[in-house]
């Protein structure tokens, strides 16, 4: 018996190709970020090689892992000893965990010292994600004593007045929450500085993070550098609800207590873990009604020091927020001090209109 037309549909698949096992001699940032050139439909064309993150309650696929991919795919296109120093993203669409995504890297321009990439990122033949990409020759500018130099000093601890450390190589206090995520870096919990000021403008989000595993010797410094794009998004444009302290669950925080008591443990330690305090303590406060990322920006000073699976500190702070949208920077540190990189992002910023007032997602 023939099969309907309804049943011969094809299902959507999340990548073009059949995903190739997990690589266990690889981290797991390298294997999320993988991406397969299809020159077999044209010249600098690539592909997820794996369905990538929707975290829960987002609106798309993870941002961090489009970023990822669309620099691994360039790099893919310029030699070796040309490492990134720059890219400058707008995030137009929502991406789609269930449908593949094809990569277009333009080769714009190669020179001795800089070459330049843009990558579209496209789904369903609509673009939902576009980069520029700079790329510097390792060496190209001399010996750094020949150089104009200055950087960033690691940020001070509030409690010890000494320098920010990292937590233990053997840390394992991440909420049940976050490490039962597919999520491929290990994170340490948001401390968030001068938490009592009525000026969020003062406050700073710090985290520590780092790839899980061991990036590979294959992977090279790429690895290193895809991953620390990946990473750049995690918490960014959410640094506005923690320094404004908004309420960012599907339920209204006076229904906490109606929660079964093993999800009210999972939530208040996810709660705490974020930088915000105990749950009850939001009770009315303002609520998200929609935050997702416009733009990001990337500045990777010192790419060819970048170790991803090192312990990397990451200070996030917010000059401005308004007219529905919010600005965020971010200075990226190793463990011992030297600043890696410095991100900016903008993002839409809507808080609930009728908080407390209409029904809740349980």
């Amino acid at each position: 018996m023939g099969k309907s037309e309804e049943e011969s549909k094809e299902a959507p698949r999340p990548t073009l190709i059949r995903p190739p096992p997990e690589d266990p001699s690889k981290a797991p940032i390298e294997n999320t970020s993988e991406v397969t050139e299809l020159a077999v439909i044209g010249p600098n064309i690539f592909t997820n090689a794996r369905q990538p993150w929707h975290p829960p309650g987002a609106r798309g696929i993870y941002g961090g892992a489009v970023i990822a991919m669309c620099l691994a795919a360039g790099q893919k296109t310029v030699p070796s000893d040309f490492l990134v120093h720059s890219m400058h993203c707008y995030f137009l669409l929502a991406g789609s965990a269930e449908l593949p995504i094809l990569f277009h890297v333009e080769l714009v321009r190669d020179g001795r010292s800089f070459a330049t990439r843009t990558v579209q990122a496209r789904q369903k033949g609509r673009c939902i994600f576009t980069t520029t990409i700079s790329f510097v020759r390792e060496g190209s500018s001399g010996p750094r004593g020949s150089q104009v130099s200055h950087a960033s000093s690691m940020p001070i601890d509030e409690k010890t007045g000494k320098p920010c450390q990292p937590p233990p190589d053997d840390y394992d206090g991440e909420p049940e929450l976050v490490r039962s995520s597919p999520n491929p870096f290990q994170s340490a919990r948001i401390e968030v500085t001068n938490a009592d000021s009525p000026r969020p403008q003062d406050k700073k989000a710090r985290q520590w993070y780092r790839a899980k595993g061991k990036i590979s010797a294959e992977g090279g410094q790429q690895a290193h550098l895809t991953a620390l794009a990946y990473v750049s998004d995690s918490y960014f444009i959410g640094t506005i609800g923690r320094i404004h302290k908004l309420w960012r669950f599907p339920f209204h925080p006076e229904d906490f207590g109606k929660l079964p008591e093993d999800l009210q443990e999972r939530v208040r330690a996810l709660h705490e873990w974020e930088g915000l305090g105990h749950p009850k303590d939001m009770v009315g406060r303002p609520e998200i009604g929609m935050m997702v990322s416009l733009d990001h920006s990337i500045y990777f000073h010192e790419p060819a020091k970048v170790r991803a699976d090192e312990w990397m500190l990451s200070e996030m702070e917010s000059p401005w927020a308004g007219d529905g949208r919010g600005v965020v920077t971010q200075r990226i540190y190793n463990k011992d001090g030297m600043l890696l990189a410095t991100c900016v992002q903008e993002g839409l910023v809507r808080l609930e209109k009728n908080p407390g007032k209409t029904d809740s997602k349980l």
